[in-house]
């Protein structure tokens, strides 16, 4: 309308994100928690978890009057965490889908069944999206299970072996995946984001070039007879190395990587940083070997035990002595992880130690051959050695002596 005139809009596409947050664009990353594990990183950081830990013992042990303990294996709870969950699962196969659970969802449940004595004799482990938790008026929890024929069950408190990561209430846990939501979501929108180029945008291997247009159809000098013809005479293993004679005027480029797309991968192999990150693994753990070298190899692995595993054993260790254990057994009783062959050096470093806690007095022959899962030798290897030039302080001191 006079006297305004209508401008054409001028629009410039860009994907910078400096720009974009200095125009007040924000972009926040949003992960579904399927999808988010189903990531090659992140499954391999799960599954490294899991499987460590389920394949470690985790023993009930009795400890005795002289402040020892000894594997408690009359006691029913032995059984379920060390050989079999239930009657359709072994220990193994239970312990993997609860810490897997723990650590996608961020909370793994267990239906406690208890013999008439209060003792644990199975635990059937429970989908964590079918489970509801509620805090009851006397601070207490209730969990209300999602049966599969469209029913609820109501289990009590001490009924629910409950795992939690992290948690900010209390009551339920957080998942990793959502704390780190934005990790995940970039790591997601970059993976479907190369599916789509795998899918729809591969770049040919190079260009033929013609000063003149091409015949249509299939005819002689057609585009597809000249096609045809190149992949005939030059596309193949035993062709590779064949010399390429173009006439007519033609020419041939060949394609390679942009600089934009050498910047997209290395922006995946960060958010692939990133996903270990969260999940605590070392890198080479989840298969990122870019700087992997046979020493820095050797102590990710111990690391992956003491920063990663350790920890996590301890969250379960302390939430089955808290749950499947009385106050009463916990005087007597205690539910823990032996990490010793996880912490166990290559066979020369071990004998190595071996023989300084032997010849130092604190260590006898017996106790070295269980540790490496070999036969007692009977009494004889239950004797303690002492060397020649160690004793007791002052025992052999003669300075008070007058010689005669």
């Amino acid at each position: 309308m006079w006297p305004f005139t209508k401008k054409a809009e001028t629009r410039i596409q860009s994907d910078d994100p400096f720009l974009g947050e200095f125009l007040g664009a924000r972009w926040q990353g949003r992960a579904d928690i399927e999808k988010a594990s189903g990531l090659a990183v992140a499954h391999r950081a799960v599954q490294t978890i899991a499987e460590n830990l389920a394949a470690m013992p985790l023993k009930v042990y009795r400890e005795t009057d002289n402040d020892d303990r000894e594997a408690a294996r009359d006691h029913p709870l032995y059984a379920v965490l060390h050989d079999q969950f239930n009657e359709r699962l072994t220990a193994f196969e239970g312990r993997e889908w609860l810490i897997a659970s723990m650590l996608i969802h961020g909370n793994a449940y267990a239906r406690i069944e208890r013999n008439g004595r209060g003792q644990v004799v199975a635990l059937y482990p429970l989908l964590a999206g079918s489970v509801t938790v509620e805090v009851l008026k006397s601070g207490r929890l209730r969990y209300k299970v999602a049966l599969a024929d469209g029913g609820t069950q109501t289990l009590l408190q001490e009924e629910v072996l409950h795992l939690r990561y992290r948690t900010s209430d209390g009551v339920v846990g957080m998942s990793p995946i959502q704390i780190a939501a934005s990790t995940f979501g970039l790591a997601v929108a970059q993976q479907d984001q190369a599916g789509a180029a795998a899918e729809n945008a591969f770049r040919p291997s190079g260009i033929l070039t013609f000063p003149d247009k091409l015949a249509s159809g299939t005819a002689a000098g057609s585009k597809e007879d000249v096609l045809s013809k190149f992949r005939a005479r030059f596309i193949g293993q035993l062709k590779a190395n064949d010399p390429i004679v173009l006439d007519g005027g033609a020419t041939w480029a060949s394609m390679s990587f942009s600089s934009r797309d050498a910047e997209f991968l290395e922006s995946r192999k960060l958010s692939n940083m990133d996903v270990a990150r969260v999940f605590g693994v070392p890198p080479t753990v989840v298969g990122i070997t870019d700087d992997a070298t046979y020493s820095n190899v050797d102590g990710e692995s111990r690391a992956l035990v003491q920063r990663c595993l350790a920890p996590m054993a301890k969250r379960i260790e302390m939430a089955m002595n808290a749950t499947l254990l009385s106050p009463e057994a916990r005087k007597t009783f205690l539910i823990e992880h032996d990490m010793s062959g996880l912490l166990r050096g290559d066979l020369a470093s071990r004998y190595t130690a071996y023989r300084v806690g032997r010849e130092g007095g604190w260590l006898t022959v017996n106790q070295i051959r269980k540790f490496e899962n070999m036969s007692n030798i009977g009494p004889a290897g239950d004797t303690f050695v002492e060397p020649l030039n160690m004793g007791l302080v002052g025992a052999n001191d003669n300075r008070g002596k007058v010689a005669a």
